[in-house]
């Protein structure tokens, strides 16, 4: 993934580090390439133009069906090559399905890297879905409690325009150090077991 150099990778982990020095709380940057891979959408859009092929040679045409059976497997076939390209693929999944599908894996990782089992519940995700153009914060219980309603989704919107910007480790560095800014007011060092989680940015292919 080219989104983020070693260097950017170095000063992402460097951020979370300091701020995880000010509070007992854990915060962890998660990035995605793609939330899914999608590749029922091909299948999907081919059997459903196939499926529309044969009408027009049944009722206008004297062609015999082994003809109309030809064709209708020879468009399932070019419409399945043409859309199994990932980016191509892309174009034909709903925003609404890439969001809730984006959103499910942030969830996923939540658990997955076990955020969940914070001290004191004081985990915060950080998590993009760069083929999605998603981006969003899951915080735990502990310190969800504890800030105002919108503040994880103004985190969210600076980052997101720091990535429409290209600069995606500017964006994570001041999401990450205003996540740590509620978590340090709230959750001072020594307060619970601080660092349970790896600080550098995970990167899922």
């Amino acid at each position: 993934m080219s989104l983020f150099t070693s260097e950017d990778e170095t000063r992402i982990a460097e951020a979370i580090g300091a701020v995880e020095g000010r509070t007992s709380g854990e915060i962890l940057a998660v990035v995605a390439r793609q939330s899914d891979s999608y590749l029922h959408v091909p299948f999907l859009v081919a059997s459903l133009v196939a499926l529309l092929v044969p009408w027009p040679f049944i009722y206008l045409t004297w062609h015999p069906m082994q003809w109309v059976f030809t064709i209708q497997l020879a468009v399932f076939i070019l419409i399945l090559a043409l859309l199994l390209p990932g980016q191509t693929r892309l174009w034909f999944v709903p925003g609404r399905v890439k969001k809730e599908t984006a959103h499910r894996r942030a969830v996923e990782q939540f658990l997955v890297q076990n955020l969940h089992t914070s001290s004191g519940r004081t985990g915060v995700l950080i998590f993009v879905s760069i083929a999605e153009h998603y981006a969003e914060i899951i915080a735990d219980q502990g310190i969800n409690a504890k800030v105002p309603g919108g503040t994880w989704q103004s985190i969210v919107d600076q980052l997101t325009r720091d990535l429409a910007d290209g600069k995606a480790a500017d964006g994570f560095v001041t999401a990450v150090e205003a996540c740590g800014q509620h978590l340090a007011a709230h959750f001072p060092p020594g307060s619970a077991n601080a660092d349970e989680l790896p600080n550098h940015l995970i990167v899922l292919q």
